[in-house]
């Protein structure tokens, strides 16, 4: 079958992307500035300054958020899938270097005191993320490093946000705004002094080098993942399972309902410690809205858990999920995706969030379906772009039998707001040039009951990325006119292993491809995370701050009552 939307493709990312791979075919290290010239032209809507004099404070903080902070004092990034492959190339053992992470990306990365970073990547997808966020900072870097030789070490040592004559000096000495410094100070925090000296003292010239990027290799580190589940789960393989792709607090925290024991404690923490927390704490009292109460509880135990009065609950924490079937795999010696296997059986009706309940039904809502029960929900942090094919592919291989598949994530929308939902039932997908057609089992009165200040929009069109920086204003208007409003970068892959898990072939390419008719649940929802159109509203320009956690329940929600009257009709 023929395409119905037009190549999306764009000449100079295309170039970006030809450059990036023909380089690290290389056996050694390369220089980034060698793709300087082919980044800035392919004007990315994530770096719109590239060619600038001016600094592009959003293109730096969304490559800071995505770099680990060691960054500064790196100068050689290495990327591999696993240990045993950096030990093949005579690096390492990496483990027993400093374990380092970014902020806004889970990605397992290693740091040996000196300058060199390495990396376990799970796909391309990865390599398509890494290096356009190298690449952004180090022009972001030497401009700044040009800047900043202009200005004396006294403004820059007073330069903080409480000094407001000096934080301003030094912004106009930066060519920026101050609310842009002051984003970067949020990011920098206490580092703000010393990592500009740093970027004052030298121009940055990072080096990069892929160990490894064949499709077996990327293989061999899903296989590896794969049997760390089985070794602690080993019923994974042999029980129904319901698959989900999402995060690894939401769906435990409605199932367990651990946060809400904490009530107190939690309410006592944000009142001598967060006045940010305390304050919308006090909004949510009065605005009377006590179906985000719960939320509020289930984002604020994370906070309070890693701080020194909350430690001591931790032990506690994953005690209390265990009894209720709740179990946790962190990933071993490879890319970092967490997995939780929750077993329907051992769940705990009177400590399951409330808000599932009246949902079931009279049949089902004493709970006692769930004693007969035999499935599992394999929940998955949900991984980088392709990654998610080659995960959901080892699963359904592994696995005796899938009931449902669920993919929650972020998106872009080109039409909507961040904290709205979207609920697609067409997927362009980059990288097989496919368009999926499928059945959403979801729509929007599914999750608009449990949204207090976003829309949800179904019926919707999505396309899947190839990267966030890989994308410019004319492939978002092609997207636009097309009648595409939403971007992510899971979906795709995800549909190509739903393709290939209930037909005799490999997905095909450039193809309409139905995926109606399914032997088993299928749903797709994101929640909008940046608004690509609207100046400025990416997430370099700040995060979903805990309204962001609206959608992600009201989803999480969605999908566990989907899960439930399943469950309790397939018990009978």
């Amino acid at each position: 079958m023929e395409r119905t939307v037009p190549v999306r493709s764009s000449e100079e990312i295309e170039l970006y992307l030809r450059t990036i791979y023909s380089l690290l075919r290389s056996t050694n290290e390369v220089r980034i500035r060698s793709l300087e010239v082919a980044h800035a032209g392919m004007n990315s809507s994530l770096h719109t300054l590239s060619q600038s004099d001016s600094p592009d404070t959003s293109a730096l903080v969304y490559a800071l958020m995505r770099l680990p902070d060691c960054i500064f004092h790196a100068q050689k990034v290495i990327m591999g899938q696993s240990e045993s492959g950096f030990l093949l190339h005579g690096i390492g053992p990496v483990e027993t270097w400093e374990e380092v992470s970014a902020r806004a990306r889970r990605r397992r990365c290693f740091f040996d005191g000196k300058d060199r970073l390495a990396c376990y990547i799970a796909s391309r997808s990865d390599i398509d993320d890494v290096v356009p966020c190298l690449t952004a900072l180090q022009i972001e870097w030497n401009k700044l490093h040009r800047l900043l030789n202009t200005v004396s070490p006294d403004v820059l040592q007073l330069a903080h946000p409480s000094n407001a004559a000096s934080f301003k000096k030094l912004a106009k000495a930066l060519l920026m705004r101050n609310e842009e410094l002051a984003r970067l100070y949020t990011v920098l925090g206490d580092r703000f002094t010393e990592s500009l000296a740093i970027i004052a003292e030298k121009t940055c010239d990072f080096q990069v080098q892929l160990l490894s990027g064949s499709l077996n290799d990327y293989r061999k580190a899903t296989e590896m993942w794969w049997q760390n589940i089985q070794e602690q789960f080993p019923q994974v393989s042999q029980r129904p399972i319901y698959f989900i792709s999402s995060n690894t607090h939401s769906l435990t925290n409605i199932l367990s309902g651990y946060a809400l024991g904490l009530k107190a404690e939690i309410l006592d923490f944000i009142a001598k410690e967060d006045p940010a927390l305390q304050a919308e704490w006090e909004e949510i009292e009065r605005s009377g809205k006590t179906q985000t109460a719960a939320n509020f509880f289930y984002f604020t135990l994370k906070r309070y858990l890693s701080s020194t009065e909350g430690e001591r609950r931790q032990r506690e924490q994953k005690s209390f999920e265990q009894e209720r079937g709740i179990i946790r795999v962190p990933s071993a010696h490879s890319f970092d995706i967490e997995a939780e296997i929750i077993d329907l059986s051992k769940l705990d009706p009177g400590t399951i969030d409330q808000r599932i309940t009246p949902f079931l039904g009279k049949a089902c809502d004493d709970w006692s379906f769930l004693r007969k029960t035999d499935a599992l929900i394999l929940n998955i942090d949900y991984p980088l772009g392709f990654a998610a094919y080659n995960l959901l592919t080892k699963i359904a291989e592994n696995t005796s039998q899938i009931l449902g598949i669920y993919v929650m994530g972020k998106a872009a929308s080109l039409n909507g707001a961040r904290g709205d939902v979207i609920i697609p039932n067409v997927v362009y997908d980059e990288h097989s040039r496919n368009t999926y057609l499928f059945d959403n089992h979801f729509t929007a009165g599914d999750v608009s009951s449990d949204l207090t200040s976003g829309t949800v929009m179904d019926n919707q069109k999505s396309v899947s990325v190839m990267g966030t920086f890989l994308q410019n204003s004319n492939i978002m208007d092609v997207i636009y006119r097309e009648g595409y409003t939403d971007i992510e970068m899971e979906a795709g892959p995800y549909l190509s292993a739903v393709y290939e898990m209930f037909r005799p072939q490999r997905h095909p390419l450039n193809e309409i491809v139905s995926l109606y008719k399914l032997p088993f649940d299928l749903g797709v929802l994101h929640y909008v995370s940046d608004t690509p159109f609207s100046t400025g509203h990416n997430l370099g320009s700040g995060g979903l701050s805990y309204y962001g956690v609206d959608p992600t329940y009201a989803v999480s929600l969605a999908i566990l009552r989907r899960i439930m009257a399943l469950e309790c009709q397939r018990i009978g």
